[in-house]
């Protein structure tokens, strides 16, 4: 048996809170001793009954006495008063803690109790759980369960405390928070204490009226949904309202100055208004989910998704048409919110990382429609129109998103902060920052490494600068060049090699001048947007993972439609020719700006080892995990070198795959900018290249897609874990790859 963490653990009460924490230690063996005292003989009686506790009293002083730990699970108006009943018979290296729904009067009250100062062992607490029905009955030891638990250290808690605390409510299956006393308060107001207030409200204003009968018997769901808190205690959320009096006023007032806008709105019949209000609102909640799932590391992330694929012949044919490109949607939404006037898009991408760029700008003040069915309308702002956000811009797993964004951010008139998840704040973000410094903003990275978040000092004026990028980055270029749409003078970028031109692209569309003389590209501050319709083709480098797959399946023939075959992101077009593959470029056409085509791949002959050329890197540079299943399968060895960017995207590319490969049976040597793969391709052959696995993805969007093409020649099954992030750039990716023929199982593991 491990060791306990408590020898004796002391109840000042026993409710629903109380009763099921003490379930909690009583089935773990986490006390030598549970304890508790109310004032109810039968509630004792009924928890030793129920086998909660081996002792109950009265009075809390025989309760306390010589307790490790000790929990006020009490109405908080009640907590100076049994304090300084208990105090004289706390023992000396005690851990003190609550369950209250607020912590100033918590804190205040011991205040009173300890004028000499805190005992270190004093940890204010808040489990943020409950249910519709009280009392030690009513209690479950798995009421904590993904819930959170709000701890509220002060200075003078002892970090060994909170230590055991926090280990205590993970026992419990919570996830524990520890958060600043005023914070939390605020917090609760807006997210618990608002939400019974106006609930309750509804409710009596409802019940006031002659015909209430008629309203609650015909209420819908919302109605039932959103005022079943108010079947709520009356006394606890009385005493919650008042001791909470300051945070949850401000919530009232920040909800009667809201309320009052939107019947202007109404009033006024300003459609356009209330839908980008209506559109913000609905996007962020959508975006919550997103938002809570945010974790410091990676690593102790919980696996969401796995893909399973199973051995065996595969067809693997159609047409398709692949979701629209995610560069040019993330530039669609960031010039059409800058814009004069209305812009329409058409194929949006309603991938997570484009969906958090479109979330961005609707906090910061834009009126957005859509997306549906890939179309949005952008109601622009112009040049100066952008708001301060209220809080830090979240951008998901987008490094694109963040790194345009902090371009355009450094320019502001308003501070601003973007973070992102796990995996994003992993990414540096001093490639960008450094040549934004120069133009004289103001932009914090964290940590040695240049990581997120990222902080921009507003009203700073940029000046043009002339830049020669020390490696090929469309991203770290667009960033530069969006900055100097509000810079003094001229600003210049050289690209050591031709990247992505998307941005100076669409600046074009919109009405702005970019010069493009060789490998340079420049551009004047202080001109303006004007809006447009943007059709966005179909991403490239989603279709890269289909055509990979085509060209390694014995007999494939697929299509896909209306791909977007910008001249600096075909490298895996040519790439894929060089190597031998059955590949043509057919109906080629201009959509939006950017040239599109059909591109046909059929799976006829072997594929070749190749020296990948360092010219098409910068072209390929996404496609590449794709590129190296092809090479697996090739005949003869491949060379890449010349991409160490790969090392620095949403996982190092190059290192993830090498592992997966080898562990798939594949003989390859990772270097510091490439890699060398030892194909197993046979002439005129098929055999199955992989000897399956499990693949850890590292959360990385093309690794989970990349090996998934590898169960097209795979001998066993194969295990990809970490495969929610597809859904950032290719939603529809294992819909599309059943419709061919090969099926991709999808397991849940939440």
């Amino acid at each position: 048996m491990l060791q306990p963490l408590f020898q004796k653990v002391a109840f000042i009460g026993l409710g629903l809170i109380g009763s099921s924490l003490a379930r909690v230690i009583k089935q773990q063996h986490l006390a030598v001793e549970v304890v508790a005292s109310t004032r109810s003989k039968q509630t004792l009686a009924d928890a030793k009954a129920l086998g909660l506790i081996d002792a109950g009293f009265s009075q809390a002083i025989d309760a306390v006495q010589g307790a490790d730990l000790v929990v006020l699970a009490l109405p908080v108006r009640a907590t100076q008063q049994v304090l300084e009943t208990i105090k004289p018979y706390l023992s000396k290296n005690v851990i003190l803690t609550d369950v209250g729904s607020t912590k100033g009067n918590v804190v205040a009250a011991a205040a009173a109790v300890f004028p000499e100062g805190f005992p270190e062992g004093f940890v204010p607490g808040h489990p943020i759980a409950g249910a519709e029905h009280t009392g030690v009955h009513a209690g479950r030891a798995d009421l904590f369960a993904d819930h959170k638990v709000i701890l509220t250290p002060l200075d003078s808690s002892a970090p060994w405390a909170v230590e055991k605390l926090t280990q205590l409510w993970q026992a419990a299956r919570a996830e524990v928070i520890c958060m600043d006393v005023q914070k939390h308060d605020e917090v609760l107001a807006h997210t618990s204490h608002l939400p019974h207030l106006m609930a309750f409200n509804l409710v009596e204003q409802l019940a006031s009226r002659q015909d209430n009968y008629d309203i609650f018997r015909y209420a819908a769901g919302g109605f039932r949904d959103f005022s079943r808190i108010a079947a709520s205690d009356p006394e606890m959320w009385h005493d919650i309202f008042f001791a909470n009096k300051t945070a949850i006023l401000n919530a009232v007032d920040g909800f009667e100055a809201q309320l009052k806008s939107l019947r202007q709105l109404i009033e006024t019949d300003d459609s356009h208004a209330l839908m980008g209000m209506l559109g913000h609102a609905q996007a962020a909640r959508q975006h919550f989910n997103h938002m809570l799932a945010k974790k410091p590391l990676m690593e102790k992330n919980k696996v969401t998704q796995q893909f399973n694929i199973l051995p065996g012949s595969h067809r693997f044919n159609g047409k398709f048409t692949i979701p629209g490109d995610k560069s040019v949607s993330h530039r669609s939404i960031m010039f059409g919110a800058i814009a004069e006037g209305t812009t329409q898009v058409s194929g949006f991408l309603e991938g997570e990382d484009a969906l958090a760029t479109l979330q961005a700008f609707r906090d910061m003040g834009v009126s957005i429609e859509g997306p549906k069915n890939g179309q949005v309308t952008i109601h622009g702002v112009g040049m100066h129109g952008l708001k301060a956000p209220v809080s830090a811009l979240y951008m998901g797993n987008s490094g694109t998103s963040m790194r345009l964004l902090s371009g355009m951010l450094s320019a502001q008139q308003f501070d601003s902060v973007m973070t992102g998840d796990a995996s994003l704040t992993k990414r540096p973000m001093e490639r960008v920052a450094k040549p934004l410094r120069l133009m004289g903003a103001q932009i914090q990275t964290t940590g040695e490494r240049g990581t997120p978040p990222v902080s921009m000092t507003g009203q700073q004026q940029l000046k043009g600068i002339h830049y020669d990028l020390p490696m090929a980055s469309a991203q770290v270029k667009s960033g530069i060049l969006l900055a100097a749409l509000w810079a003094e003078g001229e600003t210049s970028v050289t690209e050591p090699e031709p990247t992505r031109d998307h941005t100076e692209r669409m600046l074009r569309a919109f009405g702005y001048e970019v010069k493009t003389e060789g490998n340079r590209i420049s551009l004047q501050g202080g001109g303006k947007l004007t809006a447009t319709h943007i059709q966005v083709p179909s991403d490239i480098s989603s279709a890269a993972f289909f055509m990979v797959g085509a060209a390694i399946c014995e007999n494939a023939d697929v299509t896909l439609e209306a791909v977007g075959i910008n001249p600096t992101r075909t490298g895996i077009i040519e790439i894929l020719k060089q190597m031998g593959a059955d590949l043509t470029v057919e109906n080629e056409r201009i959509a939006g700006g950017e040239p599109i085509a059909d591109i046909r791949i059929r799976g006829s002959r072997t594929l070749k080892g190749i020296h990948m050329p360092e010219d098409q890197v910068p072209l390929a540079i996404d496609e590449f995990p794709a590129l190296f299943i092809a090479a697996a399968c090739a005949e003869g060895q491949t060379i890449l070198t010349g991409a160490a960017e790969l090392r620095v995207k949403e996982s190092d590319r190059i290192q993830v795959m090498a592992d997966g490969l080898q562990t798939m049976g594949i003989q390859c040597t990772p270097t510091d900018d490439g890699i060398i793969i030892e194909g197993k391709g046979q002439a005129n052959d098929w055999p199955d290249i992989f000897t399956g696995g499990e693949i850890e993805s590292h959360h990385d969007h093309r690794i989970a897609m990349s090996f998934s093409m590898a169960g097209l020649r795979s001998s066993a099954p194969i295990t990809i874990y970490g495969t929610e992030t597809v859904a950032t750039s290719f939603p529809t990716f294992t819909q599309l790859t059943t419709q061919a023929g090969f099926s991709i199982e999808v397991e849940e593991n939440q």
